[in-house]
């Protein structure tokens, strides 16, 4: 039995973050001739379900990075990993320190929001008006990070290079923290996200594959948040699109983003 998982932004979806009508009939037509499919992606449920609304998705979906494991059948979270509140105190107040203000994304029981303090940038006011626009995402502005309600269960980051890389040599060398750090495909500022040891899009490949029995896991990606991914999974495909060190580890290439490269592949795996 074999899984097919796909990142979504700048792999399954076109420049306009979309699923094309293309790409959405020729996974329809595939899954309901038994093809194993699902999604793994930094985005929340908030963006990714409308994204992927039209999309007869049965398997769980692998979100934000695999902090969150969510099952679009039942409607409720299989899996929610939660930041260490020492990590949390520790992260704020490196903010402080360094000038940055980041979005916080808390859970209260099965219920998510997100928190931010200031938009320091275009990156983050274009980030927050996509989301309140597109997907109708709401924010909660606080002065005090440190005393917001609920769960904290990941830290973004969205700003240059040179700002966030302090930022990320001391997160990274935390062992209960796991970080992703990866340019913008959309623009030219870098995201930071943080978020509990224990998720990674590898810990949910590794969770579906142990919960269903797949035997081969193909994966398709684009950036380097999806290195874990590939590294739990049997075949490793980039969009062609991908960054260089994606398309150095790959077993195959196939087209763009903006040419649905990867339908008209399971289509030609299916169909052919």
């Amino acid at each position: 039995m074999q899984l097919f998982i796909s990142d979504l932004d700048g792999t399954l979806l076109d420049r306009n973050a979309e699923v094309t009508e293309y790409t959405k009939n020729a996974l329809n037509r595939l899954i309901a001739k038994g093809m194993n499919f699902t999604v793994a992606t930094a985005r929340t449920y908030s963006s990714a379900g409308r994204i992927l609304a039209g999309l007869d998705l049965k398997l769980p979906l692998i979100l934000m990075n695999g902090v969150l494991i969510y099952d679009p059948v039942s409607k409720d979270y299989e899996v929610i990993n939660k930041l260490p509140q020492d990590d949390v105190e520790r992260i704020v107040g490196l903010c402080e320190k360094l000038g940055l203000s980041p979005f916080i994304y808390l859970m209260n029981g099965s219920v998510m929001s997100t928190a931010y303090r200031e938009l320091t940038n275009q990156a983050m006011v274009d980030f927050y008006e996509e989301r309140v626009r597109k997907y109708g995402k709401a924010f909660i502005h606080t002065e005090k990070p440190a005393e917001l309600d609920g769960d904290v269960i990941y830290f973004c980051f969205l700003d240059n290079f040179d700002k966030l890389q302090p930022m990320q040599e001391v997160l990274s060398n935390i062992p209960s923290l796991k970080t992703a750090f990866y340019h913008d495909i959309y623009g030219d500022e870098w995201y930071l996200e943080v978020f509990s040891a224990s998720a990674s899009k590898e810990s949910g490949v590794r969770y579906l594959r142990e919960k269903y029995g797949f035997e081969k896991i193909t994966a398709f990606g684009d950036n380097l948040n999806d290195l874990p991914m590939f590294s739990a999974s049997d075949e490793c495909i980039s969009v062609s699109n991908a960054a260089e060190e994606l398309l150095k580890t790959s077993d195959k290439v196939i087209g763009a983003n903006t040419e649905d490269g990867v339908a008209k592949y399971l289509e030609e795996e299916f169909d052919g």
